[in-house]
């Protein structure tokens, strides 16, 4: 296992007729595969929504740039510990239950963020979000690959294809309503996520339990096998760099001073090159140079973007263009690491996603504080070079599993 990139080697069943097969396939889904991705669309808007807002909330709350950052880590604290249990909960309940369950906690928990009158209130509000999301999200993804037509593969781009979307939209929707009053964006949630709910609990047919129930503490056993651990350990710090980028740059007085529409269109920009290169892009160099190769080489890529974000910051040029290329890259590795982390492993697809996500969403916990704090305490730059740190640790980690990647052929999508 050196340092020279080389080339995975593609299983036979994945041949150019396969290939063309899915290419083909992946826009005649049944309809019940176009509702559950619609409803993540929703679901992922409440990620990148409140960028925009960031800094009313601060300001209407009488709160720091850390305290606000603190809606993220509230949110994905909890969605990364209910992952854990998310895929016991649907093996007992099934996935349409599982799925309504966590959409009708996701519009009680954002309809009360928007009555929130402090930053407490609005934190607190913010875990119940993300114990409906943990149960949303894990599910969502095994219901689709469950039923979408193409392979899973192709269920895996929807999948991501319709997190992009959500992330490009939500800070334009955020932007929108929240130059009217901040607490619109909350409540606008609540009410797509109502929609959503209703789209589903009609169009979504029940998905059959599977025939053994799945334990409470599976996906942390899931953990053991070397392929998984290493894949989501290598996106848990990936994923640093990530947040980093989407929690704290609101917050860089270049992108601030652009206001609610600013912050807005750069996140949609962001969202919108995150969302076409993991659908079109990904697909294509992954097929060209498998999926561990294509992730170190976005990795790399991205440790670039955060050194010249931490050498640019103070130039709006430069922030906003790094910021809005940098969605490029996370929108390609995040379908890879999917696809990686479905298929590493033998283990059922909601144990393995569960495992997956409860690793990766930590850093989602840490980076938007800890890259506010370190901003508030050394300089504006220096949470991009940890981010930088962040990234140069995930491909060491996965140069370390490649081998396990390998093994199990996830290499065209």
């Amino acid at each position: 296992m050196g340092g020279h990139l080389v080339k995975e080697q593609r299983p036979a069943s994945m041949d150019a007729a396969t290939l063309e097969s899915e290419k083909q396939s992946m826009l005649h889904q049944p309809i019940a595969v176009w509702a559950t991705a619609l409803a993540c669309v929703f679901a992922f808007m409440g990620i990148g929504l409140v960028d925009p807002i960031l800094p009313a909330i601060a300001e209407n709350l009488d709160a720091g740039p850390s305290e606000v950052s603190l809606l993220f880590t509230s949110y994905f604290a909890v969605t990364a510990v209910m992952m854990l249990i998310t895929s016991a909960v649907s093996s007992r309940i099934g996935g349409k239950k599982t799925l309504l369950a966590g959409l009708a906690l996701i519009v009680i928990f954002a309809g009360l963020a928007g009555t929130s009158g402090s930053v407490g209130e609005l934190v607190g509000f913010r875990a119940g979000w993300g114990l409906g999301n943990a149960l949303f999200v894990v599910t969502a993804l095994a219901v689709i690959v469950a039923v979408a037509s193409g392979g899973r593969a192709v269920a895996i781009i929807l999948y991501e294809a319709a997190l992009g979307l959500g992330m490009a939209c939500g800070p334009l929707v955020g932007a929108v309503l929240g130059h009217m009053n901040w607490r619109g964006p909350f409540f606008g949630t609540a009410v797509l996520m109502l929609i959503a709910l209703v789209v589903l609990l009609w169009k979504l047919p029940e998905v059959p339990k599977p025939a053994t129930k799945t334990g409470f503490f599976d996906s942390l056993k899931a953990l053991r096998h070397g392929g998984l651990f290493g894949v989501s350990f290598s996106a848990l710090f990936y994923n640093f760099g990530f947040f980093t980028v989407l929690a704290y740059s609101p917050f860089l007085p270049v992108i601030k001073e652009s206001g609610e529409y600013g912050i807005g269109l750069v996140f949609f920009g962001w969202g919108c090159a995150l969302a076409v290169c993991s659908v079109f892009v990904a697909p294509l160099i992954q097929n060209r140079v498998g999926a561990a190769n294509t992730s170190m080489l976005m990795l790399i890529g991205l440790l670039v973007i955060y050194v010249l974000l931490g050498l640019g910051h103070d130039n709006k040029a430069v922030a906003i263009v790094l910021v809005i290329v940098s969605g490029a890259l996370m929108g390609i590795n995040n379908t890879v690491y999917t696809e990686m982390a479905m298929s590493v492993s033998d283990h059922p697809q909601p144990v393995a996603s569960a495992a997956y996500n409860f690793v990766r969403w930590m850093g989602g916990v840490v980076a938007p504080y800890a890259s506010t704090k370190i901003a508030e305490h050394v300089d504006l730059s220096t949470p991009y070079y940890v981010g930088a740190v962040a990234a140069a640790v995930a491909v060491v980690v996965m140069l370390f599993t490649r081998n396990a990647v390998e093994a199990h052929g996830p290499n065209a999508v």
